[in-house]
């Protein structure tokens, strides 16, 4: 399996103080920076865009991790490459013609990735995971932060790593040291966590929690 890597997600931050927000996880020891972006569409909440990935990019000395919670993806792929994603990860749900979005994301650049909501099955990704750098799992439904994790999903984990050998499969949704622990066993290796590291007195000590179980 792949390196274990953190994945903070902003989502759970100090929006006035993004940046600096943004410098105190990657001094903690985060790995990636995950940026949730939602439309209001795709999900009943709305997030951030380009402009404000744009922003972070000058804050960030570690990889820009676009999670695209969007409808029609394929419209704002551009845009997202150019503010300095270097990963971006779009919805098998949302996209028309799924094989066509990995590709153009790969020609601009950056790594690329398909998610999967709670309720959408592996098999949806069978003829499209040779094509993908990463595959993130969701562990709860879209939307919102701070949601408690769904069991079922570690099943979904096994099926998932199986399918992409020694490529990075990222979980969001749900995750704390109780819960890194059981995702990592079933095959995850890139952990996203907002709440529980936002949330803590000590981000330094939230990350370390979770490394703890590699």
């Amino acid at each position: 399996m792949p390196p274990l890597k953190i994945a903070p997600s902003i989502l759970a931050s100090d929006f006035s103080r993004l940046g600096e927000e943004v410098r105190a996880v990657i001094d903690a020891g985060a790995d990636w920076i995950h940026i949730d972006v939602m439309d209001g569409h795709f999900t009943p909440n709305i997030t951030i865009g380009p402009a404000v990935v744009a922003s972070l990019r000058t804050h960030s000395t570690v990889p820009l991790d676009v999670h695209l919670m969007i409808s029609d993806p394929d419209r704002y792929i551009r845009d997202f490459a150019d503010a300095g994603a270097d990963i971006i990860t779009f919805h098998v749900e949302a996209a028309k013609h799924p094989h066509r979005t990995l590709t153009m994301i790969k020609e601009l650049g950056c790594q690329a990735g398909i998610v999967l909501n709670p309720g959408t099955s592996h098999d949806e990704i069978e003829f499209l995971a040779d094509y993908v750098d990463l595959v993130l799992l969701m562990t709860v439904n879209p939307g919102f932060g701070g949601q408690k994790f769904i069991p079922e999903m570690l099943r979904k984990i096994q099926y998932v790593r199986a399918m992409l050998g020694e490529r990075d499969l990222e979980v969001d949704g749900g995750i704390d040291a109780e819960t890194a622990a059981q995702v990592i066993q079933a095959g995850a290796n890139v952990l996203v966590a907002g709440s529980y590291i936002y949330r803590s007195r000590s981000y330094l000590a939230a990350i370390e929690s979770l490394r703890a179980n590699e």
